[in-house]
């Protein structure tokens, strides 16, 4: 397989015994991801945001570029495992607060969709394009990447997404 460059959204809400604040764990995850099979070829700075659903804690959020051989059924087991092993625990419930999220966003490769039975994976992320907390980050690393099913870039959508409504008449 050839390699392929992953757009990864991070996120995290809860402190961790070992690695202390959101901030702080996000900074760790981005450690254990670089390694002899990934590689982080740029991050995004960490932004503070409300949280979604009923979790009242507020979020620590960031973008990552992934570069590996990997195709994105193992890039989600990676995430997963690593996920796990900084303390995330699926509950089911959508929303919770989190030790860590890792979310596949976009990749080299287009547009891909899996489902095993055990896990499933569609690429592009199906909501990426209404969130701002991974828009704005992702803009800022890889702005020109596109949507390959809009065609509209990361910073277009970004753009799109925080634009100030009109003024009633």
């Amino acid at each position: 397989m050839a390699r392929q460059d992953y757009l990864i959204a991070l996120g995290s809400n809860m402190r961790h015994a070992l690695y202390g604040s959101p901030r702080a764990l996000i900074a760790a995850a981005l450690k254990a991801l670089d390694n002899a099979t990934c590689q982080v070829v740029s991050v995004s700075r960490v932004i503070e945001t409300p949280p979604l659903g009923p979790s009242r804690r507020r979020y620590a959020n960031a973008a990552a570029i992934v570069r590996t051989y990997r195709e994105p059924d193992a890039m989600l087991r990676k995430l997963q495992a690593i996920e796990h092993r900084f303390g995330r625990r699926r509950t089911g419930k959508a929303w919770s607060a989190r030790t860590l999220d890792l979310d596949i966003v976009l990749w080299s490769g287009g547009a891909w969709a899996h489902d095993d039975g055990e896990s499933s994976l569609v690429i592009p992320h199906p909501f990426f394009r209404e969130r701002a907390f991974v828009l704005g980050p992702a803009a800022t690393i890889a702005g020109r990447w596109r949507d390959p099913l809009s065609g509209l870039t990361v910073r277009h959508l970004s753009a799109r997404l925080t634009k100030p409504l009109p003024a009633p008449r």
